[in-house]
């Protein structure tokens, strides 16, 4: 019998070791087990990225709430008159409240458009009276707001310089009336001085 050679060995353990690779390929199969680590994995990674698209949503939400808080009271204090000003807003709206008040009490038997536009006004024109920095703040916090609805702020615009007209016409009537009635006085004063003269 033929000794064996160093190459019959090597390709016995080539065909040999064949039989074993097929057993371990189909021992390395998932199992039930390997099978479901992965769903349960890939469930654990879809609750993950929820919970991170809820988390980015939650501080989304706070970062806007906090970003509206900061505007709403930037905003308000924003109305305050400075203190070099020396206006002093408890005392000024009080008297603003009770000349609304005045309004509602004469407007009270009237009719609805009265009893609505009387105390607005009477409020408001109160307020420029007596804390008129504060209204400025106002108007102009108002005017940004007005420019966002440009039919609005071009009203605002006519109606403004209607009423700065019609204020401008009523001073220069005003001022020919006053000087009409001063000459109208000299007048009277000089026929009477001559009555008094001659009278003599």
């Amino acid at each position: 019998m033929p000794s064996p050679t160093s190459e019959t060995i090597f390709a016995s353990s080539i065909f040999s070791s064949e039989p074993e690779e097929e057993h371990q390929a189909i021992s390395r199969r998932p199992t039930p087990t390997d099978r479901l680590a992965a769903q349960v994995g890939k469930a654990r990674l879809f609750l993950y990225k929820q919970a991170v698209i809820a988390e980015d949503g939650v501080n989304a939400a706070v970062d806007k709430a906090f970003n509206l808080e900061r505007s709403f009271t930037s905003t308000i204090a924003s109305l305050a008159p400075s203190r070099e000003s020396g206006e002093q807003l408890m005392p000024g709206l009080v008297y603003v409240l009770v000349a609304s008040m005045a309004g509602s009490i004469i407007a009270r038997n009237r009719n609805i458009i009265l009893r609505a536009s009387l105390p607005l006004a009477l409020g408001v024109g109160a307020g420029w009276v007596v804390i008129p920095i504060t209204m400025g703040n106002v108007s102009d916090l108002l005017w940004t707001y007005e420019k966002r609805f440009p039919a609005i702020a071009d009203t605002h615009i006519r109606t403004r310089e209607g009423i700065q007209h019609a204020w401008h016409m009523a001073k220069v009537h005003a001022e020919v009336g006053k000087h009409y009635v001063e000459e109208k006085v000299t007048d009277v004063r000089d026929t009477v001085e001559d009555w008094v003269k001659k009278g003599k």
